[in-house]
């Protein structure tokens, strides 16, 4: 479906270091933004109320907002001429349209408060704060759409140092206003979601010049992309929706099970604490599958030889963390855990370290089947994951109750390996079908002579 990146056949290792590390810097900032709000909303008079509202709204956020992340991906391999920029665009507005009209639901209707008074749970004023956080929110899904789509040309075009440079002002712009908001006073949860929002807008902003800029110099139809039509995005765009829906409703899960131990809020408390060093551990190198979709097909040798290189580091990080003072000395200082939680969050941080060993190479294998436009068995590979991990934490949290947050830990770490297994299987199957199918449609000798 997609075209071969208009590369060198040669690539440097200095080349894909200059691609990698812009996205990996990105990534890392993208954390202080959720400190900047954080750090602003605790200023509220009533900080425990403000905050739940706020992070009750964001859970569901992760869910409505995942359409629009996927242009990111989606873009950056089918994007390669105005026609199949124009097919994508006519997606992204169908797209577009849809959350915002979920959004304006939450918001403005009773539905709102059922999800987060009944689904969530969340008690009577935070599920009223929750609610009002949309009234804001529900215009974030439309940038965070426009920005992805825009860094997916930026990233196809070797420009990735426009993703730090869009973050840095976004950054800029949060705390700027998050400074406006302390000076007027902070009163409820929804200016929280003001701050998330005014910061989404200057990156969308900043991604779209570049982007469009990028997109004006795209050949009119290059004869080695195929995608013409919304129909042929879709192909490529709806396994990835549909498995990503499946993925978000692994945490909750994880979450009420933990509960349900002997010791159920400390289990829930460990393994959040441990899952946010994990975060910080694994953030920098998340965008391996972009080096495998921009250039393996190209140099698959230089690819390996990069992941060999650095893929390793998140497990050494997390290793240092959860078997030295480095990890109480980190836990304690910079996220203030202390006593039995900083024991059981220790405990913790070992049993992803699994996790973080396979995701580097799972990353790389999404990346290679994103390049083929082979979406369906991430579908497939990711819905084992999430039926794994589902298993495996029903199981632990069964016969050994004692535990605490190990357990979450050990099921994610356990639903990453089944999926790096079941993706390579379904990948090598698919290989040798299309081979078959190569050879099939091969002419054959002329035998009468």
């Amino acid at each position: 479906m997609t075209a071969l990146p208009e590369h060198p056949d040669r690539v440097s290792l200095r080349t894909l270091f200059l691609f990698f590390i812009p996205l990996g810097v990105s990534a890392v900032l993208i954390n202080l933004s959720h400190v900047i709000i954080n750090g602003t909303l605790a200023r509220a008079d009533d900080p425990e109320l403000v905050i739940a509202g706020y992070a009750t709204a964001m859970s569901l956020l992760t869910v409505s907002e995942r359409p629009a992340i996927l242009f990111r991906e989606t873009c950056s391999a089918l994007v390669r001429d105005r026609v199949s920029y124009q097919a994508i665009l006519k997606v992204a507005f169908i797209v577009f349209g849809a959350s915002l009209a979920f959004g304006a639901t939450i918001g403005y209707t009773p539905v709102g408060t059922l999800v987060f008074a009944g689904a969530y749970g969340a008690e009577r004023d935070v599920a009223d704060a929750a609610v009002g956080v949309y009234h804001v929110l529900m215009f974030l899904s439309i940038f965070s759409g426009i920005r992805c789509l825009y860094q997916g040309i930026i990233i196809y075009k070797m420009k990735t140092r426009w993703l730090t440079i869009g973050m840095v002002f976004r950054l800029g712009g949060m705390f700027l206003m998050a400074q406006y908001i302390q000076h007027i006073g902070v009163t409820s949860s929804m200016q929280g979601a003001v701050i998330f929002v005014f910061g989404m807008m200057i990156e969308a902003f900043v991604s779209w010049l570049e982007g469009r800029n990028l997109a004006r110099k795209l050949p009119s139809r290059s004869p080695d992309c195929e995608v013409q039509s919304p129909r042929q995005i879709l192909r490529f765009y709806n396994p990835l929706l549909f498995s990503s829906f499946i993925v978000v409703w692994v945490p909750p899960i994880l979450n009420a099970l933990l509960g349900n131990t002997d010791r159920g809020t400390l289990s829930i408390s460990s393994f959040a604490v441990a899952g946010s060093l994990t975060n910080l551990c694994l953030g920098f190198f998340t965008y391996f599958h972009q080096i495998a979709l921009q250039f393996y097909r190209t140099d698959p040798g230089q690819v390996r030889r990069f992941v060999l290189l650095i893929g390793f580091i998140p497990a050494m990080l997390l290793s240092a963390f959860a078997f030295t003072p480095a990890g109480d000395w980190m836990l304690a200082h910079l996220l203030g855990v202390e006593g039995r939680l900083l024991d059981e969050s220790m405990i913790a941080l070992r049993g992803f370290i699994p996790f973080v060993l396979i995701f580097p190479w799972l990353d790389t294998l999404n990346g290679i089947i994103l390049s083929k436009g082979q979406t369906k068995l991430m579908f497939g590979s990711q819905t084992g994951n999430a039926v794994v991990t589902t298993a495996l934490i029903v199981a632990l949290t069964i016969t050994l109750p004692g535990r605490t947050g190990i357990l979450g830990a050990l099921a994610q770490s356990g639903g990453m390996i089944a999926e790096l297994g079941l993706l390579y299987w379904l990948f090598k199957r698919a290989t040798r079908t299309e081979n078959l199918d190569t050879l099939a449609a091969m002419p054959g000798e002329d035998t009468a002579r």
